[in-house]
């Protein structure tokens, strides 16, 4: 894979809001609008405000799983592998998925686009849980070898930089010497860092080896207490005090840190920014991926965990049901829904983990949280813009844009190509604090948000106002916490909380990392926990 790390070495399922229809500035007609963010439940539920049924039936399980996201979806997978299949899975939103699932647009060939995340990288030997379930799902077979079918199809990225598309992303166009020096000394001081092992997906192990390290003398312990030192300051900070100055360098490193973690370089901590380097192989044949993202891994875990009924005849998965009180009562737990109440032996916290205080009496989170907002929109175009340069690929990035490019959403469909592609744009809300820009994303309205996207994809495609038919955007207000400095000691507390007896958290805040590997690991921890403390 020609990947960033490797030059370092229906419509009816949109369930949009009413239609809202613009022009270009050439006069065209653009429809779309904005999806629904779930934020009206979501804010329901943070004012206490959610409206219950008072006639609510009770079901009574071993396990309840609150969330639908990877961690919640993995918490169920590896029940059911433990022999324990008495659970629900309670999800606030109308689908499973969290920030991985898709746009259905079954009125154009039947075209599926991500919403969010929208692949996993190859995962290594150690990744077990992941490897496992991507066998169980027939994406890997026995001797390790991944499907064809599902590694990005070449051409796999291109960046536009001086009037043209270049193959791959690293900025080296007419680079001058200065800059390929520091790019070649960013490239040494990486892997210098990845060398101490102290940089894994899913970062349990990484963190496992530091304290290992930290705990003896010598050149890897010196080595353990500089990356121990990299989460006491921002990216922005250690690329100073380095000596990278090279504007392609940072640019490099913060498309980094904006693509993994919606942070700029004066957000995230250089630990983080590290990571996103130092923590996979330099050079993979990845990355996994599907028109619609992750959504094809949530999807084929949900039919997979769905083929078992509770023990009522009832779906194990039920969706539109955001957890509105939980409570201990006596050795069990009563778990409140607008529709049900549930009983339950054991409780996986599987939701991000800022909501729990929220509705747990008793109940507060050890650490603060800085979340990073989202914008992802889906644009649907009646044919493809004209190119100069390398030609259209998987990922396409706009040098020095604010925006992260877009995903050809219609990349890895097999057969021809559609009449009318769809192409998935990425932004990052990073030049505003969490707080604001969550109000800020309330109340800019849709045109504002179409106008600046093909303002920004103008710059490479001058006739996209010619092609674009449609713009639906969905607004994440709380895409994923941030690993802003202190992460490490963050993840250290939280690894050490215990909310309250049989309630076990299983979601990616725990890793202060927003990345499926995380998410899934949670959730199997988690389980793990449960039948240990059930049995």
């Amino acid at each position: 894979m020609t990947s960033r790390r490797e030059v370092l070495q229906s419509l009816g399922a949109l369930l949009a809001a009413p239609a809202l229809v613009g022009l270009t500035p050439k006069g065209r007609v653009v429809g779309g609008g904005f999806v629904d963010d779930d934020s009206t439940v979501g804010h329901a539920l943070r004012d206490g405000t959610l409206a219950r049924s008072p006639s609510r039936p009770m079901r009574r399980v071993a396990v309840a799983i609150v969330g639908g996201g990877i961690g919640g979806l993995s918490a169920g997978w590896r029940l059911d592998a433990l022999g324990l299949t008495d659970w629900t899975l309670l999800e606030l939103a109308p689908q499973v998925g969290g920030n991985a699932r898709a746009a259905q647009y079954p009125g154009l060939e039947g075209q599926r686009a991500p919403w969010g995340a929208h692949y996993l990288p190859v995962p290594d030997e150690q990744a077990v849980h992941v490897r496992q379930l991507l066998r169980d799902l027939g994406v890997m077979d026995a001797a390790g070898r991944f499907d064809e079918r599902v590694l990005c199809h070449s051409p796999q990225e291109r960046l536009w930089q001086h009037g043209r598309w270049h193959e791959g992303l690293a900025p080296l166009d007419a680079a001058s010497r200065a800059d390929r020096e520091q790019f070649g000394r960013f490239e040494a001081r990486v892997a210098e860092l990845r060398a101490c092992g102290g940089f894994t997906v899913p970062r349990a192990r990484g963190h496992a080896m530091r304290v290992v390290a930290l705990r003896g003398s010598g050149a890897a312990t010196r080595l353990a207490r500089e990356v121990a030192a990299l989460d006491q300051c921002t990216a922005h900070e250690w690329l100073q005090r380095e000596g990278f100055t090279s504007p392609a360098v940072r640019w490099w490193v913060e498309y980094g840190t904006r693509d993994d973690y919606g942070a700029s370089l004066a957000q995230a901590s250089a630990w983080a920014a590290v990571h996103y380097f130092a923590a996979r192989a330099s050079e993979e044949d990845g990355p996994l991926t599907w028109p619609e993202g992750n959504a094809w891994l949530v999807h084929q875990l949900h039919q997979r965990l769905a083929r078992v009924v509770a023990a009522d005849g009832q779906p194990r998965v039920v969706t539109g049901a955001p957890v509105a009180r939980l409570t201990r009562e006596g050795a069990r737990w009563v778990v409140d829904t607008p529709a049900a109440r549930v009983v339950a032996d054991a409780v996986v916290w599987a939701a991000p983990l800022m909501l729990l205080p929220r509705v747990t009496p008793g109940i507060a989170l050890p650490v603060v949280f800085d979340h990073a907002p989202w914008v992802v929109a889906n644009l649907v175009l009646d044919r493809l813009p004209e190119e100069r340069g390398a030609p259209l690929a998987w990922d396409n990035v706009v040098y020095g844009s604010p925006s992260l490019g877009y995903v050809n959403a219609s990349h890895q469909r097999l057969g021809m190509p559609p009449s009318q592609p769809v192409w998935t744009w990425y932004h990052a809300v990073v030049d505003r604090s969490g707080p604001d820009a969550r109000r800020w994303l309330q109340q800019r309205p849709w045109s504002a948000w179409r106008d600046e996207i093909l303002a920004d994809l103008r710059r490479a495609h001058p006739d996209i106002d010619e092609r674009v038919i449609r713009v639906d955007i969905m607004r994440w207000g709380h895409a994923m916490a941030r690993p802003v400095p202190g992460t490490l000691d963050r993840v250290r507390t939280l690894q050490a909380w215990r909310p309250a007896p049989r309630l076990f958290p299983a979601h990616a805040d725990l890793s202060n990392f927003s990345l499926f590997e995380e998410a899934q690991w949670h959730g199997v921890q988690a389980a793990e926990q449960v039948v240990e403390a059930l049995r």
